[in-house]
């Protein structure tokens, strides 16, 4: 469980613009690791599921982050 909480404060310090350059990079991990696991080249098939996982936190946090710059004006 340290690890999670880590990760959380870590993209918590992040900019919106970093956040945005994380969330892309994990993205193209995402379908790099889908596109082994088709082929059957991927060995820790566990990964893909810890990459949507970052994903995930990383829109929670943008999205916090968004709204309390930006407020309620942002559609």
């Amino acid at each position: 469980m340290k690890g999670k909480w880590a990760y959380m404060d870590k993209i918590r310090e992040k900019t919106i613009k970093e956040l945005i350059v994380e969330r892309n990079k994990m993205k193209k991990d995402l379908y790099n690791l889908k596109m082994k696991n088709t082929i059957r080249g991927l060995k820790e098939t566990h990964k893909i599921w810890d990459v949507r996982i970052k994903i995930a936190r990383i829109n929670t946090v943008l999205k916090s982050k968004i709204k309390e710059n930006y407020g309620n004006n942002m559609k």
